[in-house]
């Protein structure tokens, strides 16, 4: 699934994050709204990982969707 399918489907995908990406709270989810940089920032703060990683993570969850 592309980045933007992501975004137009953000109400759908929460709930998956919210399993994939246990550590993330609800308003962590909220506060990204389908915006990728935001939640590779909230992924890389919550679990104390560098960018580059939080950014192989998030795109291996939209590539799973």
């Amino acid at each position: 699934m592309e980045w933007m399918q992501v975004k137009g489907k953000w109400h759908e995908v929460k709930g998956k994050m919210r399993q994939q990406f246990g550590k993330l709270t609800d308003d962590d989810i909220e506060r990204a709204e389908g915006r990728r940089e935001e939640l590779v920032g909230r992924v890389q703060q919550r679990y104390g990982i560098l960018k580059e990683e939080a950014e192989r993570r998030v795109d291996r969850f939209v590539d799973g969707l």
